[in-house]
């Protein structure tokens, strides 16, 4: 579950969105008010922030997000609970406080507004509100057994590290299967392998790398791993090549409908590697090897 949160001065206008019954809201939750209207409800707020006239932005909204699955099982009592934990851990006490959830999205979550100045005509301390919401969210979480937002990040750090070998295999298979001369070749095989190749031309329209899609992940090449950045796949292909031959076969690249050239970035990483790759091989004959 995702928790965020931020002090307010436009509570009429929040109120309202919360309660628009076109996003299907529904009123889940309500702590010391009588109101059941957003214009009613801002006036209950208003009386009270009457005894601090020193706060601006004296309301605290709050939106907590469960994951998609959470939500399709979480019903109206346990909504409920969620604020009603939620306000405990943030220490909110006895504030005014009025939550409705929307469903209008196959995502669920909820809209909590809390009154900032108490009966007494204190104001809550709104310092590092944003971080303390999302810790006091995962608390929450994981007191009512939801997947908190570290699972989440757990759970697509293990898949995307399993999407990137799987990348880099398919890129290996591709360059050893059929050892392709040009981008045009590369891009050509790794469909063939099943990854999708979409090259980055940036504002001069000039090639300076690639991303790759597969099984609804979208990684740049250094994403992947660091040999299938642009200028890294540039070089493999142009191994055992002179540069004006693979500059020729390259320099003039149909891709994502129209025409482009390499990035001069590339061009150098390309150019240097070559000339290192010639110069070695004349060290290597030189000495007999």
């Amino acid at each position: 579950m995702i928790g965020k949160g931020k002090a307010i001065a436009h509570t009429r206008a929040s109120m309202q969105y919360g309660w628009n019954q076109e996003k299907d809201a529904q009123v889940i939750f309500s702590q010391n008010l009588a109101a059941d209207s957003p214009n009613e409800v801002t006036a209950e707020f208003r009386f009270t922030q009457e005894l601090n006239q020193n706060c601006k932005n004296n309301t605290l909204s709050f939106v907590l997000s469960p994951t998609i699955d959470d939500g399709k099982i979480l019903d109206k009592k346990a909504l409920s609970r969620i604020c009603a934990e939620f306000m405990k851990e943030m220490n909110l006490k006895d504030r005014q406080a009025i939550a409705f959830v929307h469903t209008d999205k196959e995502h669920k979550h909820i809209h909590l507004y809390v009154n900032r100045i108490d009966f007494k005509g204190q104001g809550y301390n709104d310092s590092f509100i944003g971080k303390r919401s999302q810790q006091a969210a995962e608390k929450v979480a994981e007191r009512m057994q939801l997947t908190t937002v570290k699972q989440v990040q757990w759970e697509k750090e293990m898949n995307l590290s399993s999407i990137r070998t799987e990348i880099k295999r398919r890129h290996d298979l591709t360059m050893k299967q059929f050892r392709p001369r040009s981008f045009e070749d590369y891009i050509k095989g790794m469909e063939t392998n099943g990854v999708k190749v979409i090259p980055c031309i940036n504002k001069a329209d000039k090639l300076q790398g690639f991303r790759f899609e597969f099984d609804n992940f979208n990684l740049k090449g250094s994403e992947v791993h660091r040999s299938m950045t642009g200028g890294n796949i540039g070089k493999s292909l142009a191994s055992g090549k002179t540069i004006p031959n693979f500059l020729r076969e390259n320099t003039q690249l149909k891709l994502a409908g129209k025409t482009v050239e390499l990035s001069t970035g590339m061009v150098k990483a390309i150019a240097k590697h070559v000339i290192k790759e010639v110069i070695s091989k004349g060290l290597d004959i030189g000495m007999g090897l």
